[in-house]
């Protein structure tokens, strides 16, 4: 009974060290790049296709990005090991609360409830609330 015990563990060690091999050769759960400008419309361009961009705002810590369409905003932001993308209206997202460097948008959605974006400022600032030209191009 105990030499029978003690194969059971062996076999049991043997195949719980192969599973972990296994996940660690198949590089599950690699979280995603952080987001630059061209990385960031490049998403949303493949999100929300044929929408203009009339101002794009990246977080500094590249884990988000905001921009402007018309009178929508779309929020892209990090969830897991990906991005996830929304679209809420311009006036909720000028209307978002910032604090202490990060804007909190409520994007009232079950699988993302939540966005916080690292941005230097918000509202934009301007006649034509634009972003900064380093920040965006039309």
């Amino acid at each position: 009974m105990n030499q029978a015990l003690f194969e059971q563990l062996a076999l049991s060690g043997l195949a719980v060290t192969l599973l972990v091999g296994l996940a660690a050769w198949a590089s599950i759960a690699k979280s995603a790049a952080p987001l630059d400008d061209a990385r960031a419309r490049r998403i949303l361009g493949e999100e929300f296709p044929g929408k203009k961009l009339d101002g794009l705002w990246v977080a500094v810590d590249g884990m988000g990005a905001l921009a402007r369409s018309g009178g929508m905003a779309l929020v892209l932001c990090r969830l897991g090991d990906g991005f996830v993308a929304r679209q809420i209206p311009w006036a909720r997202a000028l209307a978002a609360s910032f604090k202490d460097g990060r804007i909190s948008i409520d994007l009232t959605d079950v699988a993302a409830p939540k966005a916080v974006i690292a941005l230097p400022s918000w509202p934009p600032t301007g006649p034509q609330e634009q972003a900064p030209t380093k920040d965006w191009a039309a």
